[in-house]
């Protein structure tokens, strides 16, 4: 096993961090606020002097800080004094491109850069449930993987430096528009006279059984599906229904003075990304 290195002990960072703590050969911990160690400290990490002090210090260094810039300034200090055959894993929300360049500026010191993306929390990261999008050699996934198994149920290798980043940004274009949607529902519910906090109880239930809108993310491919394709019924029998409730649910904002531009353009666009013609609906 790897000694860890951790930069980053925020809301997610530290439950991360905490993981490593007797599953590696050693964790060594950085943060801008020296406070946000102590725990971890105080059950065996060690809180290094500096961002190089993690970086001559560590086989594993996992960074979870804000931004672009932050990512690119830590990773130029780890390379101050990295060790030989280090990987760095990225797991901040940055630009696929911001992976790349730092990749490129690591592989003459022997070190490895690789994105790997986090989805699933505070609360994954407390139960190791996370799932990390993971773009990099096979080479330096293999030397990740058993560090970064201590935190994640699920680590999917996308393919090359980027891969991880574009995933995440894929995946969370599905959260964030859905953020906007369920606006956009409670809004209606409101106007209506719907309990809207029992309303979203209604909603984690029923996601819970049914998988919500991932549930159907199960092709290999967005391409139009044939007709004798197994799933063109179940696609087209979806596209038929939500355009019955779409447009029903449409006539009622319209009854009661309820904008809702997202449920008229998924009205428009729902059998399209589903792969089935609008006319079979």
């Amino acid at each position: 096993m790897a000694v860890a290195g951790f930069i980053g002990l925020g809301n997610i960072g530290a439950p991360m961090a905490k993981r490593l703590l007797g599953n590696s050969d050693g964790l060594v911990v950085y943060d801008v606020r020296p406070e946000a160690a102590d725990r971890l400290v105080a059950k065996g990490a060690r809180l290094a002097v500096d961002v190089a002090d993690v970086g001559s210090s560590a086989d594993v260094v996992s960074v979870v800080v804000r931004d672009d810039d932050q990512v690119r300034e830590v990773v130029e200090a780890l390379l101050v004094s990295p060790r030989r055959d280090q990987v760095i894993a990225i797991h901040s929300t940055i630009r696929a491109s911001t992976a790349e360049e730092l990749a490129e500026l690591a592989e003459p010191h022997g070190v490895h850069v690789i994105d790997a993306a986090i989805s699933g929390g505070a609360m994954g990261a407390a139960d190791g449930t996370l799932a990390v999008m993971v773009g990099g050699t096979d080479t330096a996934v293999a030397l990740a993987a058993p560090v970064l198994s201590q935190f994640a149920s699920k680590i999917s290798h996308l393919g090359p430096v980027g891969s991880g980043t574009r995933a995440k940004l894929a995946r969370n274009l599905m959260h964030f528009v859905a953020f906007t949607a369920a606006g956009e529902a409670s809004r209606l519910a409101e106007a209506a006279g719907i309990d809207v906090a029992e309303l979203g109880a209604i909603v984690r239930h029923t996601d819970a059984v049914t998988g919500g809108p991932g549930a159907i993310m199960l092709r290999d491919t967005t391409a139009r599906i044939s007709p004798d394709d197994g799933w063109y019924s179940v696609m087209t029998n979806v596209a038929s229904l939500g355009h019955k409730d779409l447009s029903q649910a449409i006539e009622l904002a319209s009854e009661l003075g309820i904008d809702t531009p997202l449920a008229e353009m998924a009205l428009q666009r729902l059998a399209g990304e589903l792969g089935v013609p609008q006319e079979d609906q």
